[in-house]
């Protein structure tokens, strides 16, 4: 079994989840004992939040290249970076480092196009809805990507940020996003990723109208078959 690095922190209780669903996705292809095999680097998410919300993504670079390096010499033979949004800047990272990282948007594009869909919803952070980096990634994997109007976009982001963050789930905050993706749905989308993974707290697979993708549980399992199979 290969090593796997875990750049998270952002939040810890994502972090939490990815690890969750190595070691059981691990135990349920391997049986008996058998338990994921990681490292993980937790960093301090008030910092990088910060940074992400006033967009010095500078900063934000040089903490997770360090992170992704420490990785590196601790015996890690693949690394990724438990959140979306960081992303952004996964090839500067990669450069620092020679050991692969394993990319959010590609497992999740593969995931989509597995269902034969060919429009998607794209939820997150505003880091992820307004910045091209992940709608173009899934722009040439052949999908037409429908995003929010802008007013459903800083919605979303303030839901994240003021409440999903914080713990807080309110029924007043489901209802929106359901109408959302609904307005989604309208313009053509066959499914929405939830880009961020505190979305999966609020909105569930049989509460939607369309497939809803969870890319951090597609990420961890996709990962998983790099452990287990190189």
């Amino acid at each position: 079994m290969k090593t796997l690095g875990l750049i998270g922190g952002m939040t810890w209780q994502s972090t939490v989840e990815y690890y969750r669903i190595l070691n059981e996705e691990v135990k349920r292809r391997l049986g008996g004992y058998h338990s994921a095999q990681c490292l993980i680097y937790s960093v301090d998410f008030s910092e990088i939040e910060e940074c992400l919300q006033s967009g010095k993504w500078e900063r934000v670079e040089a903490v997770l290249c360090s992170a992704a390096q420490s990785l590196e010499k601790g015996g890690a033979d693949g690394i990724i970076i438990c959140a979306n949004a960081p992303h952004k800047i996964a090839q500067e990272i990669q450069e620092k480092i020679s050991i692969p990282i394993l990319h959010i948007a590609e497992a999740t594009a593969e995931k989509i196009l597995e269902q034969n869909i060919k429009a998607i919803g794209l939820l997150g952070t505003k880091q992820i809805m307004e910045n091209n980096f992940y709608k173009s990634y899934l722009e040439n994997k052949g999908l037409q990507v429908v995003l929010p109007n802008e007013e459903g976009c800083e919605l979303i982001n303030t839901i994240i940020y003021n409440e999903l963050c914080l713990g807080i789930i309110s029924e007043e905050a489901k209802n929106q996003y359901k109408g959302i993706i609904s307005s989604l749905v309208s313009q053509g989308a066959e499914g929405v990723i939830l880009g961020c993974k505190k979305l999966t707290y609020l909105i569930k697979e049989e509460e939607s109208e369309v497939p809803l993708f969870d890319t951090a549980s597609i990420h961890a399992l996709k990962s998983v078959d790099f452990m287990l199979n190189g």
